[in-house]
């Protein structure tokens, strides 16, 4: 008997214990105080907000224009960004690229198109009163062998700009072409077109420079550095004979130095497509320029620059 009356007290404080554990009802538990945070809670919140709010910050300097294309509404006390209306304009309304101001400059690293002319983010920048051969142009040397000093012209500007990285531009004006006629410094302050001049890779073009490179060409002169080692014809003036070449029914043609015959079009590299299918360009007085035929039939075409015919998927002849 007293057993049995321990067993049911036993029973009694179990059943009670277990309805104090039972978990709060709904309305019980909206109607429950809120619990406080631990200092150490609230610290981490804190620092989430101002970490979201530094985000944000950053965003708005990185996206001056972010207010342009999004737009906040509220829609049942919830806030939502969408991309904001724009009011689409005609196809064929064409909008001119806004010129900058002079001395607005352009900074980053740059890519050789040919001698005087690179590549920074995708701008096409010609440098300033200076004039380099052509990709296609041939020289001579003392010798009188003929060399592409057009495409060493472009080598040398390569060297001369990975020598001191970012390469900074700063405008002058846009030419015929829409290129950015620029002077460009290397980022140990470097004028790049005075070195180019002052190891005669380069002339200085009086038509718009002004002379300011007259001493670094007579000292290259001088010294017979570069182009001025043998024999070459201005690149000025082997642009006008090759656009003299293009007259309709010109029967006249224009010898380089006493070298070789130059084509009509203007454009001396050769893009052929040999029989396993392989793009690859020749450039004048490589081994097998010569006999190189072009054939458009079988899509092989001639080429301006380097950087068009690899623009274009070929790549330059080993030999």
């Amino acid at each position: 008997m007293l057993h049995a009356k321990r067993m049911n007290r036993r029973t009694k404080n179990v059943i009670q214990f277990r309805r104090k554990r039972r978990p709060l009802g709904i309305q019980a538990w909206r109607e429950a105080k809120p619990t406080r945070q631990s200092p150490l809670r609230r610290l981490r919140s804190s620092t989430r907000s101002l970490l979201l709010v530094a985000a944000l910050g950053a965003a708005a300097v990185v996206f001056p224009q972010l207010d342009s294309y999004w737009q906040s509404t509220t829609a049942n006390g919830v806030s939502v960004i969408r991309p904001a209306q724009t009011v689409s304009t005609s196809p064929s309304v064409i909008v001119p690229r806004s010129a900058p101001e002079k001395g607005a400059a352009v900074t980053g690293r740059a890519s050789v198109v040919d001698g005087d002319t690179l590549e920074i983010q995708g701008e096409r920048i010609r440098l300033h009163g200076i004039d380099a051969p052509e990709s296609g142009q041939l020289c001579e040397d003392r010798r009188r062998k003929s060399y592409p000093c057009g495409t060493r012209s472009a080598n040398y500007l390569a060297d001369v700009l990975a020598k001191s990285r970012p390469t900074t531009c700063e405008f002058v004006e846009r030419d015929a072409y829409d290129r950015m006629v620029a002077t460009c410094y290397r980022a140990d302050g470097a004028n790049v077109a005075a070195l180019m001049v002052s190891a005669g890779h380069a002339l200085d073009w009086p038509r718009y420079s002004g002379g300011a490179y007259v001493s670094e060409q007579q000292q290259a002169k001088e010294k017979k550095l570069g182009m001025w080692r043998g024999m070459f014809t201005e690149p000025w003036q082997w642009r006008s004979e090759q656009r003299a070449q293009q007259v309709p029914n010109s029967n006249t043609p224009t010898m380089l130095l006493g070298a070789k015959q130059r084509s009509t079009t203007g454009c001396q590299i050769k893009g052929n497509i040999s029989d396993k299918g392989e793009r690859i360009y020749h450039m004048p007085g490589q081994r097998y320029y010569d006999r190189t035929k072009i054939d458009p039939a079988k899509g092989e075409r001639m080429f301006c620059s380097e950087g068009e015919a690899r623009a274009a998927g070929w790549r330059r002849s080993k030999i």
